[in-house]
């Protein structure tokens, strides 16, 4: 499993430095600086977001209409950059062009961008590379809290049979169906029955599960390792899978490497499944399952939340399980089953006529 993210973390960081020789030379210090508490994925998103604002400074901004690129900038034009330009790009988050594309943002998107032009000004500001830090002025967008969408206990019935049988889908839909079944339903049931997210789901080697103990090893976000557990469900679709499709796309293969060959879950091209492909499948099958409801790999990760949640009533444990670090993510998202709980409790208590 390490592997798969070790090669990950590579592809990031190439894509990250060809993303800082577009930015300002005086920006290196600003990752070098944060590199020690922040993941290689965090800064790559650093890098196109100050990429989108120094681009937004060059053409909106009348103090550098002189300039011709972004590595004109210097650390000292950081003192000339005013709360009403950072103001205007708010609104220019909304929509804007970047390499003759267009793009909008949600108020989650332009928090996000907005976030990281804060981060960047606090950096020199705290190193007493500027004497102020305008942007700390910046009113962030409301954020306005979403309904968790989550799936019913028959939606996600129907959604494995969807998977099984190919119902409700299109023939072109179930002649790849009819390769991938098992596979699958196999990783629908991982999902749902242990909650991972789909970059761990995708990481998994065969090397990485027991099925003497029901057991499996995860690499977390930031890398961590954590050892993780599943019901029979999910055992039994496991097994099948590798035992019928899996074990015939390697038998099939004269080229796979060894660490391909470990890869739990293989595309019909006979490469570990990929983030996107796993995205697709869970969207495919809940079409026709939850046709009012979209359904991402995460989604079943709140299913299982829920499930977890309801089933324990400890929010710490549903924490730990799901590889929260601060059990207030897992509140805000399961506050509504709280809520319920609290409605119960209110009814539960009688003042009069208990006898």
């Amino acid at each position: 499993m390490a592997n798969y993210f070790n090669e990950r973390d590579k592809n990031i960081t190439r894509r990250l430095r060809e993303i800082r020789d577009e930015l300002p030379e005086f920006s290196e210090e600003f990752f070098v600086g944060i590199e020690p508490q922040t993941t290689a994925l965090t800064r790559l998103n650093y890098a196109y977001d100050l990429r989108i604002f120094f681009d937004f400074l060059l053409h909106n901004v009348r103090a550098f209409k002189n300039y011709d690129s972004a590595l004109d900038f210097t650390v000292d034009d950081l003192n000339k950059i005013t709360l009403v330009n950072l103001e205007s790009y708010l609104e220019y988050l909304s929509y804007y062009t970047f390499d003759n594309k267009e793009y909008t943002n949600s108020d989650k998107g332009k928090a996000r961008k907005i976030s990281t032009v804060r981060t960047f000004f606090k950096y020199y500001f705290n190193h007493d590379r500027i004497p102020s830090n305008i942007a700390a002025k910046l009113v962030m967008p409301k954020q306005h809290d979403k309904d968790i969408i989550r799936l019913e206990s028959r939606e996600v019935e129907r959604l494995l049979d969807v998977a099984e049988s190919g119902d409700g889908m299109t023939e072109h839909q179930r002649k790849i169906q009819r390769n991938t079944r098992v596979r699958d339903v196999a990783i629908l049931t991982l999902l749902l029955g242990t909650g991972i997210r789909v970059s761990e789901c995708v990481g998994l080697n065969l090397s990485d599960v027991d099925f003497e103990t029901n057991a499996f090893t995860v690499t977390r976000k930031g890398g961590n390792r954590a050892i993780l557990y599943f019901g029979d469900e999910v055992a039994t679709a496991l097994l099948n899978y590798i035992e019928t499709e899996r074990k015939a796309l390697i038998e099939r293969s004269q080229k796979m490497t060894t660490i391909e060959k470990d890869a739990l879950f293989l595309s019909l091209q006979i490469r570990r499944i990929s983030v996107r492909a796993v995205e697709n499948l869970v969207k495919k099958y809940a079409a026709p399952a939850a046709p009012l409801k979209k359904i991402s790999p995460h989604k079943l990760r709140s299913t299982f939340g829920t499930n977890l949640y309801k089933a324990t009533g400890d929010i710490y444990v549903v924490a730990d399980v799901l590889g929260h670090r601060d059990v207030n993510t897992t509140k805000k998202h399961y506050a509504a089953i709280e809520e319920d709980h609290r409605k119960i409790a209110a009814q539960v208590v009688k003042l009069r006529g208990n006898e």
